[in-house]
């Protein structure tokens, strides 16, 4: 039996390097074998495996047939995610009767691909195409006996989701929503509205508890 001891084990012989593979350690070893497009001499990454079996793999992995996972997979969510809120002022914004007002949605509690404007527009607008999971709620002060209002997620400059409450004088009802909506990552945009569904003029609460709308990508187009 003998033992062959070398760093790097090329397949192929091709002209064109890419053509070729390479089985191969670091040039100070780690612990990890990889294989990799290229000549012995010049190799790009494709797979390593570590002293513990683990694999990393450099581009996609495509599975014909079954996989079979003893463990966790974990998931990595790279696109944008955000949470915004009103603290514009300690009295809110006031709300015409039977209108729709806009929330001033002008704190970012977080904004991970930095999509939401919470300076002019106060609006989301994704840089990724997908399916987007959007919460919002929105409290108000009740100035009559009886008065509803709705949250409304604005779609690029239209009413798209509604979410309602009602409640007496000198309650401060709270109108939650929550919907899946596909946005083009380009163009597409949403925003917080309140229907004031009142007779009289009312306002808003304010701060992250009362006046909000996060998001995440749960899903690229």
């Amino acid at each position: 039996m003998s033992t062959i001891k070398t760093k790097n084990v090329q397949v192929g012989t091709d002209g064109t390097a890419s053509n070729n593979f390479t089985i191969y350690v670091p040039g100070t070893p780690d612990g990890t074998v990889r294989i990799g497009n290229g000549d012995a001499g010049a190799v790009t990454d494709a797979v390593t495996i570590n002293s513990s079996g683990n694999v990393t793999v450099s581009n996609d992995l495509s599975v014909t047939g079954n996989l079979s996972v003893t463990g966790n997979i974990p998931v990595q969510n790279t696109g944008p995610a955000f949470s915004a809120y009103m603290t514009n002022g300690s009295a809110g914004i006031s709300t015409g009767a039977a209108t729709f007002t806009k929330i001033i949605l002008d704190t970012e509690e977080f904004d991970t691909a930095s999509c939401f404007d919470s300076s002019t527009n106060y609006r989301f607008t994704p840089t990724v195409a997908g399916y987007y999971q959007i919460n919002a709620a929105v409290t108000y002060a009740v100035p009559a006996s009886t008065a509803g209002a709705g949250a409304v997620i604005y779609k690029n400059g239209s009413g798209l989701c509604w979410g309602t409450a009602s409640g007496t004088s000198n309650m401060f009802p709270t109108a939650f929503l929550s919907s899946l909506i596909y946005l083009n990552g380009s163009t597409d945009y949403i925003e917080l509205y309140i229907y004031n569904g009142t007779g009289a003029t009312s306002s808003t609460s304010y701060g992250r508890n009362y006046c909000y709308m996060n998001g995440i990508l749960v899903r690229a187009a």
